[in-house]
């Protein structure tokens, strides 16, 4: 397995830590609809996920696939490992 630096696995965790607060909210607004604090606290993560997203892939590559992630020229899926290979 290929290694990579510190600040990649750093910036990993910080993915996923904000994906895992998503979903745990996702779940509790789906019960607590009209809860403000919540949906704001919601659209505040889902800011910040979009913002570490993309700093990961300015420095490691496409994260996600469907859409979701641009490729650079050349395609560029296999130059790094996917995060479920770290």
């Amino acid at each position: 397995m290929k290694q990579m630096p510190k600040e990649y696995y750093e910036q990993l965790e910080e993915l996923q830590a904000v994906d895992f607060a998503l979903v745990e909210l996702t779940l509790y607004l789906d019960t607590h609809p009209t809860d403000y604090q919540a949906i704001q606290q919601f659209n505040q993560l889902a800011k910040k996920r979009k913002q570490l997203k993309k700093q990961f892939e300015a420095a490691y590559g496409p994260l996600e696939q469907f859409g979701h992630s641009y490729s650079n020229y050349p395609w560029n899926w296999d130059d790094a490992p996917w995060p479920w290979q770290v």
